[in-house]
């Protein structure tokens, strides 16, 4: 674990508790910093939200911008988290924030003293735009102490983290349309039926205007590349730098909100060509896994996705690369133990690839149960004590594409395997 982290992890509860008091009076003696950053795009979503983010952010930097980010979780460092006008925030200012934080004495959660910290950072630091993700839900989330965003952007909604937010996708919408703002503009994915309804009514009540993908603007592949089109205008882009089909939806929705910020087409097409964003569909070939997969001439992917939808996505991408250059495919699987891992191996039940399961840092589920869970999906699954061990068996047995997936902090421990690997 980095310093910061274990700074956070010993000075703040741990615990994931839904509540807005907290961070009020937290932000309140720090000087309300949410009340002065620059203008904020406020992302939420269960899906895509990051990979949107960073959509977002290319664009806007492409076209000359400063701009912060806001992120969650971190993979190698807590750094990645907050970046500032373009940069990874600090060791030296992050710890000289959290000392601020830890001077006001509140009670505040590992991730409302991360969220205040991102706050106090980006209030401090001139940019022209500040991107902000939300953690969890919405109406309760720790970053909806913005009162005042300029846009309201919601990723696709799915059922996710039901311990908190329940298994009704209406209801999970309900809580991702707490970032719905009177007077600020709401960009909206491709949503479940269930999902949009709740969405338009949350807009109903606090009277935000509402631009709809599917209604009011659309993207999709074209030609290699990717076009998009709404009431206005067409535009003939490149294809987005993130892979997997998936990625066009999100890439429509950031090109959205690029055109509501009046940012040219030029920087459009420059930033979906540059966009980074680990451990999403990410090719590795780099560091011990990458090299180990370049020897043996096999694609390595890592992806972080761990729900059904994100599944779906994963099966589509490698689905997709299948039918171009056809592989034996493997899965290299290690998930939370609270996820829904039946729903994540239904997804890729039809890949035909062979599984692996193992074990990470932290609450993981266990190898074999994982195994189990495929099993009952008619994968093959075997078992392994890590992630090492899952690749040289594949390899051996003649995979020649692997895709390590199931988690972001099994994602997080892959990267961190090599400094050349770790997200900047």
């Amino acid at each position: 674990m980095d310093p910061i982290s274990e700074r956070l992890r010993a000075r703040h509860p741990q615990r994931i508790d839904l509540s807005l008091e907290r961070m009020r009076v937290l932000c309140a003696g720090l000087g309300d910093p949410q009340n002065r950053l620059p203008p904020v795009v406020h992302v939420a979503g269960t899906n895509g939200k990051g990979s949107t983010v960073a959509f977002i952010r290319a664009i806007a930097e492409a076209a000359g911008l400063k701009v912060h980010a806001y992120t969650s979780p971190h993979l190698v460092r807590f750094n990645e988290r907050i970046r500032l006008a373009g940069k990874l925030i600090e060791d030296a200012p992050l710890n000289a924030i959290l000392d601020r934080i830890e001077a006001v004495g509140s009670e505040a959660t590992v991730f409302e003293s991360t969220t205040a910290a991102a706050f106090v950072a980006m209030s401090e630091t001139p940019a022209d735009l500040a991107i902000v993700e939300v953690g969890l839900g919405g109406v309760l989330d720790a970053t909806n102490v913005i009162e005042r965003p300029l846009l309201s952007v919601i990723a696709p909604v799915d059922l996710d983290h039901a311990e908190f937010l329940g298994d009704s996708l209406y209801g999970v919408a309900v809580e991702k349309a707490g970032i719905l703002k009177v007077g600020a503009r709401g960009l909206i994915a491709r949503q479940p039926e269930a999902a949009m309804a709740a969405i338009e009514a949350a807009a109903r009540a606090v009277h935000a205007p509402l631009t709809v993908m599917g209604v009011d603007f659309d993207a999709w592949a074209e030609r290699g590349g990717m076009a998009y089109q709404d009431q206005e205008r067409f535009l003939d882009l490149p294809a987005p730098a993130l892979a997997g089909p998936h990625q066009i939806d999100n890439a429509g929705l950031a090109v959205a909100v690029a055109l509501e910020l009046d940012l040219p087409e030029a920087a459009i097409a420059q930033g979906l060509r540059a966009v980074r964003w680990p451990a999403r569909m990410q090719r590795l070939t780099a560091g011990p896994y990458g090299e180990a997969a370049r020897a043996a001439d096999a694609e390595l992917w890592l992806d972080g996705g761990h729900n059904p939808h994100a599944g779906a996505a994963l099966a589509l991408a490698l689905a997709e690369r299948q039918a171009k250059v056809p592989r034996p495919l493997a899965l290299i699987v290690g998930m939370l133990a609270n996820k829904d891992a039946g729903g994540f191996f239904e997804a890729l039940s039809q890949s035909g690839a062979a599984v692996f399961t193992v074990p990470f840092e932290g609450a993981a589920a266990a190898p074999e149960a994982l195994a189990a869970v495929a099993r009952g999906h008619g994968l093959g699954a075997t078992t392994c004590v890590s992630v090492q061990e899952a690749l040289t068996r594949a390899l051996r047995l003649g995979a020649g594409r692997v895709a390590i997936c199931g988690s972001l902090y099994l994602a997080g421990e892959v990267l961190a395997a090599a400094r050349e690997t770790w997200p900047d």
